[in-house]
């Protein structure tokens, strides 16, 4: 990172954290922006950047002063029109945000999906065996981390089976656009219109099985709790977050284990560290990388006068790697209380489905924690780059029977 000083006294970079070199390894950009300063100008972009925890936690917290209805990403939307009708939940704030927020809280709490676990646990069990009866070696990204969300959420959402083939190829796209312009984007907008008709076809109430997560958010409109046109919208937010963030956060978990094995015979000995493990696999790998926010009027951070209308690029995986919050923050160890972490962000807009990205996670490994001893990593691993999440195209791993 060249960085230099601006007449106000703020760090200036002209790294591109979108670039090809970033996303392969974002650890040293991000060692580097939060050892410039708590607040760093990337004149790429034209825009600001937090890399700390305490700014970053802050920002999240304070959706007055930085507003998501302006966009979550790079794209402004108080200039800009949006390529799809904006998320109700992640770039809106109050009043619009309260209603959606409320209902999906409500149907995705831990004592609801709790009745989900049994059947989970059952369809976990049930991939681990067919997948470990054709041997010992596998793609934990494709056999496990995909194949286990796009096995249940689906399901739970209530969406026919036509059409799931594009879930994850849409989501791909849906965060990619958060970012620049650039050929990642390019590649997605040659389907976007096919795969945005699919999705919108799925959220409609008449496709939707009767007791999924879909038709309780239509019922939700039929009592007036949102709008008949508010219903498809968020099943959508379901089907765009829910999936892609998972896939990858079960892969980063995965990942994590197989590189370290002493925490995997930690997770056999107290498999009741599941969900440890899997907050902590968020923290360390964040799949969920950035975000943005746009200040609603001037605010001085860390030294820096930001000016109102600005947006501001909220490194979350970088926060998650602060040494300042965390010792020792570049080891992946169930013996740390993950929580706090911003990961699934912070303040209002944190992730509502974050219960069920820890209920398909913790089954998952309690499945496997009961026929696996050993997991390592067994061929060349290659990631996929994506300019929101951190996220992996192979992982093949070799793996000993119990």
């Amino acid at each position: 990172m060249t960085v230099q000083t601006s007449i106000f006294n703020t760090p200036v970079s002209d790294v591109d954290p979108f670039s090809f070199d970033v996303l392969e390894d974002p650890l040293p950009f991000q060692a580097d922006l939060r050892a410039a300063g708590p607040v760093v100008y990337l004149a790429k972009h034209d825009v600001y950047a937090m890399g700390r925890f305490n700014e970053v936690q802050a920002a999240l917290s304070d959706w007055q002063t930085f507003q998501s209805a302006a966009g979550v990403g790079l794209s402004n939307f108080r200039y800009e029109k949006p390529w799809r009708p904006p998320s109700l939940l992640l770039e809106a704030d109050p009043p619009h945000h309260d209603a959606p927020r409320a209902i999906l809280t409500k149907i995705l709490g831990p004592r609801e999906i709790r009745t989900l676990g049994e059947s989970w646990a059952e369809d976990a069990e049930e991939l681990v065996d067919d997948l470990l009866a054709r041997g010992t070696e596998f793609d934990a990204v494709t056999d496990l981390a995909a194949a286990f969300p796009l096995r249940v959420f689906p399901d739970a959402v209530g969406i026919p089976q036509a059409g799931r083939e594009n879930l994850l190829p849409y989501g791909d796209h849906a965060f990619n656009a958060f970012g620049p312009p650039n050929e990642l984007v390019a590649k997605g907008a040659l389907r976007v219109a096919e795969l945005s008709a699919s999705i919108a076809a799925q959220c409609a109430r008449d496709v939707l099985t009767p007791d999924g997560f879909g038709a309780q958010i239509w019922a939700a409109a039929d009592r007036g709790d949102i709008t008949e046109a508010q219903a498809p919208l968020i099943v959508r937010s379901l089907l765009t977050a829910g999936v892609d963030t998972t896939v990858n956060g079960l892969a980063a978990v995965l990942y994590a284990f197989a590189t370290n094995p002493d925490q995997w015979a930690r997770l056999r000995e107290n498999p009741d560290l599941s969900r440890t493990a899997f907050d902590e696999a968020v923290r360390f790998e964040s799949p969920v990388q950035t975000f943005f926010r746009t200040t609603t009027h001037d605010i001085e951070v860390g030294g820096t006068l930001i000016p109102e209308g600005k947006k501001i690029l909220m490194f979350l995986g970088s926060a998650n790697r602060d040494p300042e919050r965390w010792d020792n923050p570049d080891a992946f160890d169930l013996g740390r209380d993950p929580s706090g972490h911003v990961g699934f962000g912070f303040g209002i807009h944190q992730c509502v489905g974050q219960h069920i990205a820890r209920l398909e996670a913790s089954t998952i490994l309690n499945a496997l924690a009961k026929r696996i001893v050993t997991i390592e990593i067994s061929g060349p691993t290659r990631r996929h780059h994506n300019n929101t999440l951190r996220a992996w195209e192979s992982l093949p791993v070799r793996v000993e029977l119990a």
